[in-house]
């Protein structure tokens, strides 16, 4: 993982780290469903259904979108730029 502030990022073919940046092995995983390029994964060691409910529940103070998109980092018009090449 990169630590890219308020985010982390995997590393991975589509998604490299740059020359400057800390690669971190942590253990985490994905709030959400999407794509590896804009969604963040959050450090966690919650490791069955219960255990991520209960984590959810006591420790987010975001929404999901608002805690994972790694793409809305990229430039205000992320999500208008996914629209126009048909990513909806």
């Amino acid at each position: 993982m990169v630590d890219k502030g308020s985010l982390l990022q995997p590393v991975t073919e589509l998604t490299p780290a740059r020359e400057d940046e800390l690669i971190e092995n942590l253990r985490v995983r994905f709030r959400t469903v999407g794509d590896i390029t804009c969604t963040a994964p959050v450090e966690s060691v919650a490791d069955t259904v219960d255990k991520i409910i209960a984590e959810t529940a006591t420790t987010t103070r975001i929404t999901e979108r608002g805690a994972t998109r790694l793409d809305d980092q990229t430039s205000d018009a992320a999500m208008e730029l996914r629209k126009k090449e048909g990513y909806f």
